[in-house]
Order: C-alpha cells, then structure tokens, then sequence
C-alpha cells in the first residue's frame, strides 16, 4: 500500500505540474507607456576590452550582455576553425528617456590579428532620432579562392559607439549574440552569384483582422503568420515580432497607425519600421511622418531567400541569406506624447510571406537557419520563443503525468482484483458449520 500512495501522490503532483506550466502567463503588456528591452535570460554577462589582448572569448550558440560608454571601443575574442561561417550581431539599447542625434550609433566588425577587417554593419540613428533598440552583425565568412579571413585561430569582434556632444551621456547597454552557419551538402556547388531578377509587387493579405500583441525585445517577439494584425503601441515603445520565412520565400510588411482626435500636429519620422534577419542582422527600415490621420509605411521589396545572396552588394539583399525568423520592430518617437499624450495609438501590421518552401542547403540541422513545422505553429499560434519553450515544457510534463496515471490506474486495478479474490469465502463442507451469527469468518477457519 504504501507504493501505491507513493505513486498516488507522484501523479497528484504531476497533475500540479502539469496545472502550473498550463496557468503560466502568456504575453503580457500594458496598454500605455514603454516597457523596458527583455533581454535573453540566458544571456551571460561579459566586459568588453579596450585592448584586444584582453578581450573575453565568445562562444558558439550564446547570448551575452555588455555595455558600452560613449566614444569606446571595446573587444570581444572569437576562436574559429578554417571552414565555419561565423555571425556575431550586436543589439545596442540607450537608456528610455535618453537623447540620440543624427549619426549616433555602434559598428561592429570582426577582424583578424592583423586588423584585417572581416565585415562589418552600422547600427545607426538616421532621420528617426529617437532613443531605441537598434541591430547590427559582422560575419567571417570563407569564401573559394579567397585568402582573407579564411584561417583559423583567433579573431578579434570590435565594438564602436559614436555619440554625438548634445546625446545624452550614458552607457548604453547591449546584447551579443554569436552563431554559426551549419556546413553545406556534401558537394554543395550553389551559384555564386546573387539573382537579379524577383517579383517587387506586393501581394495582398489575408483579410480578416487578428489581435496580437507585440514583444518588447528580439528574445519575447511574438509570432506571425501572413495576415493583419492590430496591436497597440505608446510613445517611446518598441514592439517586436517574427516571421518565419523559408527558403524561396519572400516577406513583405507594412505598419500603419490609426488617426487620433487629440491633435493634427506634424511629426515627422514619428514610427520607425525595421526588419532584421535570423542572425540579426539589419535588413531594411522604414519611417512615417504622423498628423493624426491614418498613416502608413512599408518596407521596400526584397529578394526571395536564398544562400546565394549573400554574393550581392547591396546590404539589404545580402542580409537575406538564410532561413529562419525574421524580426520585425515598430517603435514609436516620444515626441508623439507631446502633442497626442500618452496613450497608446493603434497599429495595425500587414504581413505577406509568398512562395513555396525550397529544400534547405545545409547538411543535418539547420539551427536557427531554418524553419520547421513547430515554428509555423508558433507563428499561427501567436507564441514567442519563451511561450514555446513553456509549451515544450508541457508536453513533456504531461507525458510524464499520462505515464504515472497509467501505472497508477493498472496499479488500482491488480489491487481490485485481488481484494475481491480474497474477499470470495472458500466453499464449506457439510457438516462443518456455517457463518458465525455475527458475521466473523465460516467455523471452518
């Protein structure tokens, strides 16, 4: 008996487990005012250093969090082979209520020990100069015939703040991020050249509209899916989402806000639409001016998905290079609250992904690189990447629950069944004596 309580209460707190992961909360967000950047949780605190000699080593799949003073310059170390293609991107958050200027930002580059620069992107405030989370990634990347960057052994990430005098001085936080680029096929000879020719008309949405709040960082963005999705966003706020988009497939996206009764005021570059790649990397971005009255914006058109991207010069066709989620962030400029208030405005974000999936060029997992049946799950189920990992979490702990109750049930049912066996009084021989007229066991016994 007592295995059997021990099971009994094993379920019971399984059946709790299961109730407590089912009750954790989704997406939350309040209806006004900014939330604060969610960095990954898992992300490791690391110091930049301002001589590459003493730079703190990134590993491959991690996240971490540093932060940078105006003018720095700051090294991080990375160890690569002589065939991987490395990716570290960089999100640089100022302080909420900060002042940024035209041309403040950070650059990112990788580098060999000679200084030989690797690659490197800008994360720039241009003509929405408003404080907010902005993107950037550096790769190494090996390439046929070419000698540069192509050893292995140590690299240097570089990480550079410019900042004008009237922005506001402090330290500005950011998040790193390295990955690397699974190998190719066995044979893999794809073109290296980067297609000139694809469909710029932008196709209509599904129509129907759905509600769907946004995230506040790249590590919480909310999924989508093609459709039209309203959401709510107040001065200072950044809401992020994400997109899978696979191979041979194209995304388009616009984001529009509603008209407002408070004012008609002109705000110029009042809503800043970005979209940044799997790795982070920036793609493209967009702005729209605000008077009051419904407004939209709308990212230029872009190239199907393909590796071979990555061969064209123009930044935003290369930066779609890999499958995977793509992240799309709208913040709005708190200059917004100045003459509308605070409340928050309501936008609405049209979101096309076209084409058919092509096979993936890698060997084995894709990693981040691709994009499964779970991520367009994810995407039609609105979750984000911690809504997937508690749900990950439940099924897990359900089928550890169903496993216990079974045992439990088959448990019960054996113990039934010798109970009434035992209960069954064994036949009397005549002449032995009956039940005690009490009810005690037959004189036999």
């Amino acid at each position: 008996m007592n295995r059997q309580r021990n099971r009994g209460r094993a379920t019971l707190a399984t059946i709790a487990a299961v109730c407590a992961v089912a009750a954790l909360p989704g997406q939350a967000y309040a209806a006004d005012g900014p939330e604060a950047y969610t960095f990954d949780p898992a992300a490791t605190s690391v110091q930049g250093a301002e001589t590459n000699a003493d730079a703190a080593e990134l590993k491959a799949g991690s996240a971490y969090r540093s932060s940078i003073e105006p003018g720095q310059k700051l090294y991080y170390r990375l160890e690569l082979d002589d065939t991987t293609d490395a990716y570290v991107s960089a999100v640089a958050v100022p302080k909420a209520g900060g002042k940024v200027a035209y041309g403040d930002g950070v650059t990112i580059s990788i580098r060999d020990l000679d200084d030989t620069r690797c690659s490197s992107e800008d994360a720039i405030f241009r003509s929405a100069e408003f404080p907010r989370p902005i993107a950037a990634y550096a790769h190494r990347t090996v390439e046929k015939g070419s000698t540069t960057c192509a050893a292995g052994g140590t690299y240097n990430v570089l990480i550079e703040r410019k900042s004008k005098a009237t922005s506001s001085p402090e330290a500005w936080d950011l998040e790193l991020r390295y990955e690397t680029e699974p190998a190719l096929k066995d044979g893999g000879s794809l073109p290296t050249e980067a297609p000139e020719n694809w469909s710029s008309a932008s196709p209509v949405p599904p129509s129907g509209k759905r509600e769907r709040s946004g995230g506040s960082g790249f590590h919480d963005a909310t999924g989508l899916e093609s459709g039209e999705w309203v959401d709510r966003i107040a001065p200072g706020q950044t809401r992020f989402y994400r997109v899978p988009v696979d191979w041979g497939q194209q995304i388009f996206a616009t984001a529009a806000l509603s008209n407002s009764g408070t004012s008609t005021e002109y705000i110029g570059n009042a809503l800043a639409l970005t979209l940044d790649n799997p790795a982070r990397g920036h793609v493209d971005d967009a702005t729209l001016a605000y008077s009051g009255t419904p407004n939209s914006v709308a990212l230029d058109p872009l190239p199907p998905v393909a590796y071979e991207n990555r061969y064209d010069a123009g930044a935003d066709v290369s930066a779609m290079r890999f499958a995977g989620w793509y992240y799309l962030s709208v913040a709005l400029s708190p200059r917004v609250a100045e003459h509308y208030g605070d409340k928050a405005i309501g936008l609405t974000l049209k979101v096309k992904v076209v084409n058919d999936s092509k096979p993936s060029p890698y060997q084995g997992d894709a990693g981040i690189f691709g994009v499964t049946d779970d991520d367009r799950d994810s995407a039609r189920s609105g979750r984000s990447a911690p809504e997937d990992g508690e749900s990950a979490t439940m099924r897990r702990v359900a089928a550890a629950g169903i496993g216990a109750g079974s045992v439990l049930v088959l448990g019960l049912g054996v113990w039934v069944l010798l109970a009434r066996r035992r209960a069954v009084p064994a036949p009397v021989p005549p002449g032995a004596g009956g039940p005690s007229p009490l009810g005690g066991p037959p004189q036999a016994w």
